[in-house]
């Protein structure tokens, strides 16, 4: 007679790895980082402090670019308007790119304002800017 062998009786270890633990964990987490992302985004109005630190020694004839209240330009003493800032800007640097611009905005200036006069500055080649601001002032006192 013969004996029929239905696969192997012995007592061998399996060597398959279970991955469903693993796939649940795996889902636990994408769940968490899900949930727990929108809540890093930082939504909180701030009024940024004038600076203490000792500023960096200015050019002989620096160029300043003023941002008014009002939204108007000024480059020196004289008012620009924005779609006649790169030629006013070539005038004051004699075409010189690598000149660092000196950018002050009045403290009523929105954030959007400033961002739009850098852009204005970066398209018309000036990509050296310094935002200036009250040197030594203690928060909240109003500049002489």
């Amino acid at each position: 007679m013969h004996r029929i062998r239905h696969g192997d009786e012995s007592a061998n270890e399996a060597h398959e790895i279970n991955v469903t633990p693993f796939i649940d964990v795996m889902l636990v987490l994408l769940v968490i980082f899900m949930v727990t992302a929108p809540l890093t985004t930082v939504n909180v109005p701030v009024d940024l402090p004038s600076s203490t630190e000792k500023p960096l020694p200015r050019p002989d004839a620096p160029v300043f670019l003023t941002v008014k209240a009002d939204h108007g330009l000024a480059l020196g003493e004289d008012d620009v308007t924005a779609d006649s800032l790169p030629a006013a800007l070539a005038t004051a640097t004699q075409g010189n790119r690598d000149e660092r611009i000196f950018l002050r905005a009045d403290k009523t200036v929105d954030y959007g304002t400033l961002m739009g006069v850098m852009d204005r500055l970066r398209t018309a080649g000036y990509l050296k800017v310094a935002l200036v601001n009250l040197q030594n002032a203690a928060e909240g006192s109003v500049a002489p």
